[in-house]
């Protein structure tokens, strides 16, 4: 079994990762914040794209467990002196790798390395496509803050044609009863929404009010966000989550960000260092997040 998308995830299944992660939470809080219940084990992170905090909070994660990590990343390998993908995971495997964690830039990536391995596999963000346990985690920061999902208004605001995150996000919300309101410039829209289960609008200002949760996405320029509105200062006047915009979020609104920030684009200094900005929450909950998907994979909870 592999974690590859959080479409079609049962809400049993997302809660039980949850709960799972509530527990390891708890691990991370303990003077020597380890157990041993992956002992033995061998995780091997695949990053074909670079990345910071999903790929060092898997590496936190794996040794919480008491697993060993092997990382590889794609500037020294053979893939330079033209080796396949499919020949680099079944190397990895031969290796040992009892489990592997995957980013690369192309969509699906995740899906060929698990149909040419035996081990499950973690998606940990293929291209525009999915980046399942960025979503759990950030089902987890709202489910402490407000004790469920079930009714919550969320918007997405920013560039979600390029998103993964916005992809997972929409699913594993609406499934744990999150309405969703997905809010960009016609051109960063999704090219069709059909199948989303999420409205969409162009007016961040006119949503503002309605909402309990803003979650702030950067402009993806690699992979042609700048390209499809005027300037970077009208994106801004119009999208900017700036002290005045966030003034006007209920006294309970909080705000969300998956990281990298683009400080004054997206978010203002003032907004990301509020305390209603759950920024760095996000990142402590992702290592419970992701210790409690690898137990799930290989310490017996299927």
């Amino acid at each position: 079994m592999s974690f590859l998308t959080t479409r079609g995830v049962p809400r049993r299944d997302l809660e039980e990762i949850l709960d799972l992660a509530e527990e390891f939470t708890e691990v991370l809080s303990r003077p020597i914040p380890k157990v041993p219940a992956l002992q033995g084990k061998l995780v091997a992170n695949l990053f074909f794209e670079n990345s910071t905090r999903t790929r060092l909070s898997f590496e936190r994660a794996t040794r919480a467990l008491s697993a060993d990590v092997m990382s590889f990343s794609a500037g020294g390998s053979s893939l330079s002196k033209g080796e396949s993908l499919k020949d680099t995971a079944q190397t990895i495997e031969a290796l040992g790798a009892d489990l592997m964690v995957v980013r690369h830039k192309a969509t699906g990536a995740p899906w060929r390395i698990a149909g040419w391995v035996e081990c499950p596999v973690v998606n940990a963000g293929d291209g525009a496509h999915q980046h399942p346990t960025q979503a759990v985690l950030d089902c987890l920061t709202l489910r402490q803050r407000f004790g469920s999902l079930d009714g919550l208004r969320v918007a997405i605001v920013g560039d979600i044609r390029h998103s993964r995150v916005a992809r997972s996000n929409v699913f594993a919300f609406t499934t744990l009863g999150a309405r969703v309101i997905l809010v960009a410039p016609k051109t960063l829209q999704p090219v069709s929404s059909a199948g989303w289960p999420a409205d969409t609008a162009d007016d961040l200002d006119a949503v503002l009010g309605e909402v309990d949760v803003v979650y702030l996405l950067r402009i993806q320029a690699e992979r042609g966000g700048m390209s499809v509105f005027p300037s970077l200062p009208e994106y801004v006047s119009r999208y900017g989550l700036t002290p005045e915009r966030f003034a006007r979020l209920s006294p309970e609104g909080v705000v969300l960000h998956p990281g990298p920030m683009n400080r004054g684009v997206e978010i203002s200094d003032t907004v990301a260092a509020h305390p209603r900005a759950l920024i760095l929450d996000q990142v402590a909950n992702g290592v419970a997040i992701r210790m409690a998907v690898l137990f799930a994979l290989l310490g017996g909870k299927g």
